[in-house]
């Protein structure tokens, strides 16, 4: 029989399968608490709690209207991740989204087409964020600071477009459609855009260059910028995208609804950022992955919809839930880390040329205590 390797695996690799193992290798008990495994695990027990809570939660009118109650955030926690993987944030998206709605319904009111007036919001949205990645990258500013600032501005700008009025004369033929079903059934038109951006993003973010360059960033962005990458460059993009997607989401929102107004979307940054963090992206930037976030977000809609149907349950549970994932989503890796930490130096202490070094060390400090 050929002679077992003795050296210690290489961190980052899976451990070998023990010498006593039959038939192949065993499945290494790291995978089973990966930070998705743990949200399948949550979407399981809610899933379980929900139908507990009401008959109608396993419906395929559930499904349909808890799918049109979270895609906005769906769509724009999609850019925010690639955002947040860089170590960067953006929280003025909602306020985006309203600034969509708000000039949706001027440009209406003005007479203009819905074919003509969607890319020119989608192109006030790349607007908005190319003056958020200049103040970010160009400046030198704090993400955060920028981005709360320029909440209030372009929440700001949509009041005074559209002020307290809304607009609810939009046709039929794009009402039905953003609030229609495939075939008349239960899957919403809507999940086709967000399959595709995610299909898209995915891709990006994992299968290419630009990808291995934004979490290279995240994780470095000095080391980053000396090793060629163009840090402003690709930061100043996903600040476009976010805004874009952002102000797509309230296009998307508009025609849902049949109705703009220039306070909508309040507060769905927290939302959004909740779902990013929830789905295991570090706030510090460097690590993540998209399929986590979507994960993560069918999570806050499973939640949500529970909620709802409960009886007696309170709507404000939901922003309850939301905080105290928000803030378990930012500790739970943070303890995993450290956990980690401590037994890599507890595996360490134990190892045989450690000892030898321990006792090396002491045996003189023994002797000059004499």
């Amino acid at each position: 029989m050929p002679e077992l390797a003795t050296t210690t695996p290489d961190a980052g690799k899976p451990p070998a399968a023990p010498a006593g193992s039959k038939g192949g290798a065993k499945i290494d008990p790291r995978y089973l608490v990966r930070w998705e495994t743990l949200i399948v695990g949550l979407i399981i027990v809610v899933l379980f709690v929900g139908s507990g809570l009401s008959d109608k939660f396993f419906s395929a009118a559930s499904f349909t209207t808890g799918s049109f109650d979270m895609i906005e955030v769906a769509l724009i926690a999609l850019p925010m991740t690639l955002v947040i993987i860089t170590g960067e944030i953006d929280l003025s998206v909602a306020s985006i989204l309203g600034l969509s709605s708000a000039l949706m319904g001027e440009l209406w009111n003005a007479g203009l087409p819905l074919e003509l007036i969607m890319p020119i919001c989608i192109a006030m949205g790349a607007v908005c964020g190319v003056f958020n990645g200049f103040l970010v990258t160009q400046l030198g500013l704090p993400s955060l600071a920028v981005t709360i600032g320029t909440l209030g501005l372009y929440r700001g700008l949509a009041l005074v477009i559209l002020g307290d009025e809304s607009v609810t004369s939009f046709p039929s033929s794009w009402t039905e459609r953003a609030f229609g079903t495939i075939g008349g059934g239960w899957f919403p038109n809507v999940m086709v855009i967000f399959i595709v951006l995610a299909v898209l993003f995915a891709i990006a973010l994992h299968a290419t260059p630009f990808g291995r360059s934004i979490y290279a960033i995240g994780a470095n962005k000095e080391a980053a910028r000396f090793s060629g990458i163009r840090t402003k460059r690709i930061t100043m993009s996903l600040y476009v995208l976010a805004g874009m997607v952002a102000a797509l989401a309230g296009i998307v929102m508009t025609l849902r609804n049949s109705t703009a107004a220039a306070n909508v979307g309040v507060g769905l940054e927290l939302t959004v950022v909740a779902a990013v963090l929830l789905g295991g992206v570090s706030i510090f930037g460097g690590s993540g992955s998209l399929f986590g976030v979507i994960l993560a977000v069918f999570l806050l809609g499973a939640i949500q919809k529970a909620l709802l149907l409960a009886n007696g349950v309170s709507s404000y549970w939901i922003q309850i839930v939301t905080g105290v994932l928000l803030v378990g989503s930012v500790l739970g890796p943070n303890l995993v880390v450290r956990a980690r930490e401590a037994r890599a130096r507890t595996t360490r202490s134990r190892a045989p040329g450690a000892a030898r070094a321990a006792t090396t060390t002491t045996t003189p400090r023994k002797e000059e205590d004499r």
